[in-house]
C-alpha cells in the first residue's frame, strides 16, 4: 500500500486522481484549499475505497500555509511514496500574494517548488508526479520578477509561464535530486470549472471535445505507478508518451535560474 498526496484533490483532475488511487488500496491525503469541497472530495474518496482518506486545507497563495501543511504531513507520514502536485488555477487580473509574489506563479509553481522540497525526505525513492499543461507554450516564466509587472499582466501568459515552469522544475529536480523521481504532464483540456470570466468558464464546462477528469486522473495514477523504468525522469508527458515541450520549457539553463530564484523567493 503506498502513501499518495494528492494536492488540488477537492475537485476536477485531483479528486478523480484520488478516486484511482483509493479504490487501488492505496492510503490517498487529500489537500485542498476550500472546505466544503474538501469535505465533498471525503466523502467520494471514502466511497471509493472503502476508507476515509486523511484530508489537509492549505491555501497555495500563503507560502506559510505551505510551511505548516509541510509540518503536519512530515509529522503524519514518515514516507510519501507519490506527491502529486496538481493544485493550480488561473487569475483573472494581476494581484500580489501577501509575500510579494505575483498570484499565478506563487500558485502554480512556487508553493508546489517549497511543498516538495520540504517533503524531499519524506519522497527518497518515491515520486513526484507535476500537473502541467499544454499551455506552457504561451509564457515562459522570468526568473527575476517572480513578483510580477502589473503594466505587462495577462491572465494566460502567466498560467502558461507557470506552466513552462512545472516543467522546468520537473526536469532541474530530475538532474538534482537522482533520490526523487519526478515527471510532469499535460492532462489534456479537461472539462472543469477552469478560468476566469463566464466565457472561459463555460467552454471549460461545454465544448464537446474537453477530455473528462476522469480520463485525466487515470494519466495521473498511470504516472504514480508505471514503474520507473518505463518512464524518463525529468520527462515531460502529454499521453502516455514522452514529449518535448516548447523550447523555452526545455531549455536547462533557464531551468536552473528559476531553482535558483523560486528557492530565494520561498525561502528555502
Amino acid at each position: 500500500m503506498a502513501t499518495i498526496v494528492v494536492t488540488g484533490a477537492s475537485s476536477g483532475v485531483g479528486l478523480a486522481a484520488a478516486e484511482r488511487f483509493a479504490a487501488r488500496g492505496d492510503e490517498v491525503v487529500l489537500v485542498g484549499r476550500d472546505p466544503g469541497r474538501l469535505a465533498t472530495a471525503v466523502e467520494r474518496v471514502t466511497a471509493a475505497g472503502g476508507r476515509e482518506p486523511a484530508a489537509f486545507r492549505a491555501d497555495f497563495e500563503s507560502l506559510a500555509e505551505v510551511r505548516a501543511l509541510a509540518d503536519q504531513l512530515r509529522a503524519a507520514y514518515p514516507r510519501i511514496d507519490v506527491l502529486a502536485n496538481n493544485a493550480g488555477g488561473m487569475v483573472g487580473e494581476f494581484r500580489r500574494t501577501g509575500d510579494g509574489l505575483e498570484a499565478t506563479i506563487q500558485g502554480n509553481h512556487l508553493a508546489p517548488f517549497l511543498l516538495t522540497g520540504l517533503l524531499r525526505e519524506q519522497l527518497r525513492d518515491g515520486r513526484v508526479v507535476n500537473t502541467a499543461s499544454r499551455a506552457h507554450r504561451h509564457g515562459s516564466p522570468d526568473p527575476e520578477l517572480l513578483a510580477g509587472d502589473p503594466e505587462r499582466y495577462s491572465s494566460w501568459q502567466a498560467y502558461g509561464a507557470s506552466k513552462a515552469a512545472n516543467i522546468l522544475f520537473t526536469a532541474e529536480a530530475a538532474r538534482r535530486w537522482p533520490e526523487v523521481f519526478s515527471v510532469s504532464f499535460h492532462p489534456g483540456v479537461v472539462r472543469t470549472n477552469f478560468g476566469t470570466g463566464r466565457v472561459t468558464r463555460l467552454f471549460y464546462r461545454y465544448a464537446p471535445f474537453l477530455v473528462t477528469p476522469e480520463k485525466a486522473g487515470e494519466l495521473l495514477v498511470w504516472l504514480a505507478t508505471t514503474p520507473e523504468a518505463e518512464l524518463v525522469d525529468g520527462g515531460y508527458y502529454v499521453g502516455r508518451t514522452v514529449t518535448r515541450p516548447a523550447p523555452h520549457a526545455g531549455d536547462s539553463a533557464l531551468a536552473a535560474r528559476l531553482w535558483e530564484a523560486s528557492a530565494k523567493a520561498v525561502g528555502n
